[in-house]
């Protein structure tokens, strides 16, 4: 492969490329394996750093684990706000959140803001909760559990307001870093007044790294003028990511047509009415604006496919797909919907890893939904069946950036019939994620000449030409097919390493 200026010039055998290109640099990477960079459609960069530099509490075993923690960082470190996530206490015996109290016991008159692993509720001390006004009489306050809907969003402004520059900075640098260690080369931060705040999301945009930033500000509009306002007011790239219209499953504020099976008292929230929705869609569209919304209950879904039908009968179902619009996580669709959708040219970002990590018979979405609905989230091969672009991300911090597990997450769903192919779910993670980014030139996310020299170098075992679990191969395995091989995939196999990534032909990380 042949590099000039950022970009794949010539591809082809290696005596006729030293030939073209004789006063090249020659890199020989000794065999190792190469790939198109992958890109990551749904980051909280900040919100990953301050995991990665700070209190880390993904995969602890139990309460008791998450306040020794706790109680030995607030020991060790004098920030005015101790700023952890992670905690699920669905994974736990007895599932028992961590109350006020105990917080206020393990760290005594700290400021604690502990984030439940989906972001959308969090334990929080008396401190903390005494910084924001009339917090009690807020939507989603409770004295002693964890705080959610508004009043979480209201908290976690005031926590994130107490961290400093510095601490951001520090933050940033560091998941960058680690993103780019992944193979990873481009990311959607996905920011917004309720979660990452404008200074962060600015900064962000304006860190400098290797790894490519494009930013996605969650906030409604009304008007063209509104939108575009936004964009110069923000610097963002598009007016979508997570904008809520709801919350998620296991903090029981995702909206449902029916229930949670395990709290029938509520059905979730919903921040946005299907006007509301609408209009946004509408104004972007007219904007020339990518618009996009953080979807998760068949209920929010529902209401989003209602909105797009709305501005579809009146500019047209071309013209939304101009725009290429996104759902986030869109984990409950409906058939109806997906049909809908995939006529409409709307992309489905959606993560594997939730699968991975709550899917099946016996995890999270069956304990919170049940059996039945519990085993019908993130339908992935029927969404690509019926034509709706996938673009795959991991939300991190909710779960690692990690790419090749996020891959064979799509590929072993843990509902039969569900995965997708490695080679349709590495498109996702590559090909279809660039597209989700606006970059629809049929060239990023290859390795043809034309392509952004953008790619990954891997320490990798064997590899294969894999068919579909679930469905009738449609292509040969025989090596002399020329069908490109991807490393293996099952549980058993090392996941690839990698030694090196590179964006538009800048060398980002280096092993």
């Amino acid at each position: 492969m042949a590099i000039t200026d950022g970009v794949v010039t010539w591809v082809g055998d290696e005596r006729a490329g030293r030939a073209l290109n004789p006063d090249a640099e020659i890199v020989d990477l000794a065999g190792a394996f190469v790939t198109p960079g992958f890109v990551d459609t749904h980051v909280h960069v900040t919100s990953l750093g301050l995991n990665i530099v700070g209190l880390d509490l993904v995969g602890v075993s139990s309460k008791d684990e998450c306040l020794h923690r706790l109680s030995e960082f607030a020991r060790t470190h004098d920030d005015d706000v101790i700023w952890g996530h992670g905690w699920d206490e669905s994974a736990w015996d007895g599932a028992a959140e961590p109350t006020t109290a105990e917080l206020d016991a393990a760290a005594p008159g700290r400021k604690v803001y502990l984030s439940r692993i989906d972001v959308h509720s969090a334990a929080c001390s008396t401190p903390l909760r005494g910084s924001v006004p009339r917090l009690d009489t807020t939507a989603g306050y409770s004295a002693e559990s964890p705080l959610g809907f508004d009043a979480h969003h209201q908290v976690r402004a005031a926590a994130r307001d107490l961290l400093t520059a510095r601490q951001r900075e520090r933050a940033r640098a560091a998941a960058l870093d680690s993103i780019a260690s992944k193979g990873v080369v481009v990311v959607h931060e996905c920011g917004g007044p309720d979660i990452s705040g404008l200074n962060d999301f600015r900064e962000m945009l304006e860190h400098d790294h290797g790894v490519e930033v494009r930013g996605y500000w969650g906030e409604a509009v009304a008007t063209p003028e509104e939108a575009r306002d936004l964009l110069a007011r923000t610097g963002a790239h598009a007016l979508g990511g997570d904008l809520f219209i709801d919350g998620s499953i296991g903090s029981h504020t995702a909206w449902l047509r029916e229930p949670y099976t395990d709290d029938p008292s509520t059905s979730g929230n919903s921040y946005l009415t299907v006007d509301q929705i609408a209009a946004h869609v509408r104004a972007c569209t007219l904007a020339g604006v990518q618009a996009g919304f953080h979807v998760i209950g068949d209920a929010a879904v529902g209401a989003a496919v209602e909105a797009f039908g709305l501005v579809a009968d009146e500019l047209g179902g071309p013209a939304l797909a101009a725009r290429g619009h996104r759902l986030e996580h869109a984990e409950m669709m409906s058939g109806d919907d997906i049909e809908r959708l995939a006529a409409w040219g709307v992309v489905a970002s959606m993560q594997p890893g939730f699968d991975a990590l709550w899917g099946g018979n016996d995890d999270l979405y069956a304990l919170r939904l049940g059996p039945e609905r519990g085993i019908g989230l993130n339908a992935f091969a029927a969404a690509a069946s019926a034509g709706v672009s996938l673009a795959f991300g991991s939300d991190a911090p909710v779960t690692p950036v990690d790419p090749w597990t996020m891959v064979r997450a799509a590929v072993d769903h843990r509902t039969p019939g569900s995965g997708v192919s490695p080679r349709a779910a590495f498109s996702a993670a590559t090909r279809g994620a660039w597209r989700a980014g606006g970059v629809r030139d049929g060239l990023a996310g290859t390795l043809e000449p034309g392509a952004p020299a953008s790619y990954a170098v891997w320490d990798v075992g064997d590899l294969e030409v894999s068919a579909p679990k679930d469905a009738v191969q449609r292509w040969s395995t025989d090596p002399r097919s020329r069908v490109p091989a991807l490393p293996r995939l099952d549980e058993q196999a090392p996941m690839p390493v990698c030694i090196r990534s590179v964006h538009r032909g800048r060398v980002v990380h280096e092993r």
